[in-house]
């Protein structure tokens, strides 16, 4: 893990550089634009790990193909556990069926939502920030025509912990 964004339903935002415990490989680089000169005075994941768990202390993620930040995350930090992890991944799946692609970005052209999430990240596709935000604008623009309990039961089938234990609006 070399940057990690959390958005808060306040609106605000949390960004870290974490330094890794190896240097950063070039295809990583390619596809985050991140180097090694660019997280040399990161901390590392441990140094942060109490900041983190504060800023996701309701255990609860939203992320497109979720799976991988729930497995990235709990390998650098064992403690968090989240109570629900909802796949926007399975939500646009579900509520969008036959489009040609689910990437992230190409959910976002399809939504015209790219340069919203730019503009309100200063950042381009693959920086976490961006990543974050524009997951966060899919996802409200999945569910934002459904009624209450269509939102809750989308949720409940998004949800790739499949947690019950209470609803997560």
């Amino acid at each position: 893990m070399i940057e990690l964004s959390a958005l808060v339903p306040t609106g605000k935002q949390f960004h870290w550089l974490v330094k890794p415990s190896q240097p950063i490989q070039p295809a990583v680089t390619r596809i985050h634009g991140l180097t090694d000169d660019d997280i040399a005075d990161a901390p590392e994941i441990a140094d942060i790990a109490d900041e983190i768990l504060t800023w996701t202390q309701n255990g609860r993620i939203i992320g497109h193909n979720v799976r991988v930040e729930l497995e990235t995350i709990q390998r650098e930090i064992p403690e968090w556990k989240p109570v629900a992890a909802i796949d926007t991944l399975k939500l646009a799946r579900s509520l969008k069926p036959g489009l040609d692609s689910y990437g992230l970005e190409k959910l976002g052209s399809f939504f015209g939502l790219i340069d919203e999430a730019a503009r309100r990240t200063n950042r381009k596709h693959h920086s976490a920030l961006f990543d974050a935000m524009l997951t966060a604008l899919i996802f409200a623009d999945l569910l934002m025509p459904l009624e209450q309990s269509a939102r809750e039961d989308c949720l409940r089938d998004a949800d790739v912990l499949f947690s019950r234990q209470s609803s997560f609006l």
